[in-house]
């Protein structure tokens, strides 16, 4: 179990982290989620002993990090994937942190056989590639076969496979009892991995709760509609007290005259029974809710640090701080609870 317990970090004149506190269970994938600069490499870092907090603790499996005697066995962390030295092979890396801490070098042939990196042993890490530079890294957090994991952006360099790879090592840690805290910018990984969310925005915690209930709270189901006769539609749908209806430019493969729009405010048996004694003709009819990427994208509106625009866009100012009206997508929450380490306790 990872606890952190109201950590504030400043540096400088800039709070990193303000009053931060949420627990990664064990058994679970905790999601740590927030936008660039809102404080997650920093609480991680902390949590490691890297970071000394101004105020407040963090503890692993209650004890604080640099007290530890066997570091390795109780946590593996993936924050960085190119801390080997450039010119230090791979499987020298692994063996001097294997020395240090007392593990065996049977289990550094183990880790490179789970990470794919045993082709590549005696090559130096300087000449990796990212996603091979994020493996080794990987390698080293599993040496130690830790009670815990702690894993900021593990998927970056890495190639679908790999990406995949990583939802299983971390369904399996939780599956065997487990905690494991993920941070990650993709979006529909973290619909896939994680049990539990924790959103951070300008350093503050903004909520924590589960995957499904967050995705639930923050939902507005719609329906899309995909018909050649909009102006029929529309004079339909205004008829109805409380139905809202929007155009849905996301999609730009339709048939030639015909309009996508999403509206909502209205039951779906409803709509579809209105539209059909119309004689409304469509293309496309059907009920969609949020995606997580979207509920999280609302939430966080106002707290990102640094904000682009798409070519031709307007600047506007940045919103208050709120959950706003999601746009639409679909949301795929799955499990895989397989054992990609080939063993395990």
């Amino acid at each position: 179990m990872i606890e952190i317990r109201h950590l504030s970090k400043t540096f400088g004149r800039k709070p990193a982290i303000d009053d931060v506190s949420f627990v990664a269970e064990d058994g679970r994938v905790t999601g740590f989620l927030g936008p660039n600069g809102a404080g997650k490499s920093t609480t991680m870092r902390t949590a490691l002993a890297l970071v000394r907090p101004d105020r407040g603790q963090a503890l692993i499996d209650g004890e604080n990090f640099a007290r530890m005697r066997s570091p390795m066995t109780a946590v593996g962390s993936v924050l960085n994937p190119r801390s080997a030295h450039k010119s230090r092979s791979a499987y020298d890396h692994l063996c001097s942190l294997a020395q240090m801490n007392g593990i065996p070098e049977s289990r550094v042939k183990e880790v490179m056989d789970i990470t794919g990196i045993a082709q590549v042993a005696k090559k130096k890490a300087g000449t990796f590639s990212l996603g091979m530079s994020q493996r080794l890294s990987f390698a080293a957090a599993l040496l130690g076969d830790p009670r815990n994991l702690i894993l900021d952006e593990p998927v970056n360099g890495l190639d679908p496979e790999g990406v995949k790879w990583v939802r299983e090592i971390c369904r399996y840690y939780a599956s065997q009892g487990r905690a494991v805290l993920l941070s990650s910018h993709l979006m529909s990984e973290v619909a896939l991995t994680a049990d539990d969310l924790v959103i951070i925005g300008k350093g503050k915690i903004m909520e924590t709760t589960t995957v499904s209930h967050f995705i639930e709270e923050h939902s507005i189901d719609s329906i899309r509609v995909v018909t050649p006769q909009p102006d029929r539609l529309t004079a339909v749908v205004t008829t109805m007290a409380g139905a809202s209806l929007q155009p849905d430019p996301r999609r730009t493969d339709l048939p030639e005259q015909a309009r996508a729009f999403r509206i909502t405010g209205i039951p779906l048996t409803t709509l579809a029974d209105l539209l059909a004694r119309e004689g409304v003709v469509m293309y496309e009819f059907r009920q969609e809710q949020v995606s997580l990427e979207d509920a999280y994208l609302a939430l966080t509106h106002g707290e990102a640090e640094y904000r682009s625009r798409t070519p031709g866009e307007v600047p506007r100012p940045l919103a208050s701080p709120g959950r706003g009206t999601p746009a639409d997508g679909r949301t795929a929450i799955g499990r895989t609870a397989g054992n990609p380490m080939g063993g395990g306790r």
